[in-house]
């Protein structure tokens, strides 16, 4: 399986979920992003890691973690994202001390606060962005263009209800669902996207 290098494109605040936010990391060299949900800590963690201005007066769990491993010469080397089970992506930082390479379990959003610091790369697998991957921009076909006033509605509406109320989209048909998908992801609702690319990746 190949590798696919990523890059953070963002974080946004989650709509649905409070205390919550999403990861954006867009696929270098194409056009899939893969948004996790990530906690308020974590995203704290990586905004400020990210921007260079903002310096905490005492050291963050995860620049503690980074100076601890310099001090004792470890260096993390790279993050891989290496399996996603029932919407949870479990990552694996790949240290390396004295030349010899280890590779250590962690949460993903651990994983990328500390690639960050690091300025190691972060990469998943091409059967990942495939499953969880979301298109950046999607073209409109011909049967989405064609859909009637009601269905357009019926996608507004579902679109701008919240994650926890939209439980069954089994009423839905692929073509209107392919659309709401677009409708999420030019609004940049990247959770709703994933809860509706998980639907049609089921069928």
């Amino acid at each position: 399986m190949s590798l696919k290098r990523l890059n953070i494109r963002g974080i946004s605040y989650s709509q649905t979920q409070n205390g919550a936010y999403a990861l954006i990391l867009k696929e270098s060299g194409g056009n899939r992003q893969l948004p996790i949900v990530i906690g308020a800590f974590e995203a704290q963690s990586i905004a400020i890691a990210l921007e260079k201005e903002i310096s905490p007066p005492r050291p963050l769990t995860h620049d503690l973690f980074k100076s601890f491993a310099e001090r004792y010469g470890i260096v993390v080397k790279q993050v891989i994202i290496h399996k996603l089970v029932d919407g949870v992506f479990y990552s694996s930082l790949i240290c390396e001390k004295d030349k010899i390479e280890e590779i250590i379990d962690a949460r993903t959003s651990d994983a990328i606060a500390l690639a960050v610091r690091f300025k190691a790369p972060v990469f998943t697998y091409e059967n990942i962005l495939d499953e969880a991957g979301i298109q950046q921009q999607i073209s409109a076909d011909k049967d989405l263009v064609d859909e009637d006033e009601d269905s357009d509605e019926l996608i507004e509406e579902l679109i701008n209800t919240p994650i926890s109320e939209q439980n069954d989209y089994s009423s839905l048909s692929m073509d209107e669902l392919n659309k709401m998908l677009q409708e999420a992801v030019s609004n940049e609702n990247y959770e709703l996207a994933a809860s509706i690319r998980d639907e049609i990746s089921k069928r």
